[in-house]
């Protein structure tokens, strides 16, 4: 039992600490999950979502912390339970996730490692039963240190540090990009399905009213279908999930074209993100106008990314008169791209050179 205990022990710390470092290099990202459980169409506590950044950066701080005691046998007892009370509401979290399919991707490992929600739920039932474990053999976690002082000291030490990266990703951007938009990608290669690649598979339901009911009917049913049958919708299931390029959701629209072709090709493009113009930082809006200025003069083409409504822009346009163009973009395109609000992202022929969080404007590197 002891080498059991001791096993779970080292297993248990040293994943909580690898989700919650990697979470805590992307508090934003994780926000934005937390945000989509809070939302009318998962739990319905709207109230939360204003907090959603603020309860991510407390619970990956806490996740870090929580392995860090683990792993030196500090506090074992308020340990534990912790540990219990966290995996039990994450394995509720990710269990309703992939039953319900109402959030797809739990954030678990960020953008570093995408698990299904299934994937999810398993791995959070494997935690919640080494966590059983670790209490059937708590008498075997003894400290590191025997020094309190020591134990006291690593615990803050550990909780210093990871505020400190929390603060930094915050006000500057992720130490480490995972996202499909990292620095270094070719959009347009991005967006390629290799030649063979898997295709995904529908099964295709067609509905019909026949004699005042609604009735389902598979494509090869219809050359069957009872006289008089009105047809009434067309649904397509998903029964095979093929491949699906990294880049697969990203336009530069206005007025109902695209024009992402277009602006691809530019040699020199600097576009400004802002995913929901009302949430942007007024003071990142209104350092934009200086650095598109700075920008046309290098030669660049300037402009601004948004999933705001053509009303929102004409508002923050009158009151901040800006010097560039705005074209629409999916907002959840727009998130993953970069996670300062605004955000500064430098392209070439369509390959991404620099990003940057708007307070990181001074380091822009125009050619």
């Amino acid at each position: 039992m002891k080498f059991i205990t001791q096993i779970a022990r080292f297993f248990v710390g040293f994943l909580f600490i690898i989700s919650g470092l990697i979470k805590l290099n992307d508090p934003v990202g994780f926000s934005f999950k937390l945000d989509e459980y809070f939302s009318e169409a998962v739990f319905n506590v709207p109230f939360l979502q204003p907090l959603a950044l603020s309860i991510a950066v407390f619970v990956v701080i806490v996740e870090v912390v929580l392995g860090v005691l683990l792993l030196i046998g500090f506090k074992k007892k308020f340990t534990l339970w912790s540990l219990f009370l966290m995996i039990l509401f994450f394995t509720f979290l990710t269990f309703y996730s992939a039953y319900f399919n109402k959030v797809t991707d739990c954030g678990c490992f960020g953008d570093a490692l995408k698990l299904t929600p299934w994937q999810s739920f398993s791995k959070d039932v494997v935690l919640l039963v080494l966590i059983l474990i670790l209490f059937a053999g708590q008498k075997y976690i003894l400290p590191i240190f025997k020094s309190n002082g020591a134990n006291y000291g690593l615990s803050f030490i550990s909780l210093a540090l990871c505020g400190y990266l929390g603060f930094h990703v915050l006000n500057h951007l992720p130490v480490i990009d995972f996202r499909a938009y990292k620095v270094g990608t070719n959009i347009r290669k991005g967006m390629e399905i290799p030649e063979g690649a898997p295709e995904s598979k529908y099964d295709i339901i067609f509905k019909y009213n026949v004699n005042g009911v609604p009735t389902d009917f598979k494509m090869d049913e219809l050359v069957n279908l009872p006289e008089g049958a009105e047809f009434i919708s067309r649904e397509e299931i998903l029964l095979v999930k093929g491949y699906e390029p990294p880049i697969h959701d990203f336009s530069i629209e206005k007025d109902g074209e695209n024009f992402m072709d277009q602006l691809l090709e530019e040699p020199k493009l600097l576009m400004f993100v802002s995913y929901n113009l009302n949430l942007a930082s007024e003071d990142g809006l209104a350092a934009l106008n200086n650095i598109s200025t700075q920008a046309k003069e290098k030669g660049y083409q300037v402009i601004a990314m948004t999933a705001s409504n053509q009303e929102t822009i004409e508002d923050f346009n009158k009151k901040y008169n800006f010097n560039f163009e705005f074209y629409f973009c999916d907002a959840t395109t727009l998130k993953t791209i970069e996670r300062a609000n605004p955000s500064l992202v430098v392209l070439e022929y369509g390959t991404i050179v620099q990003k940057l969080h708007w307070q990181d404007a001074s380091k822009i590197s125009l050619k």
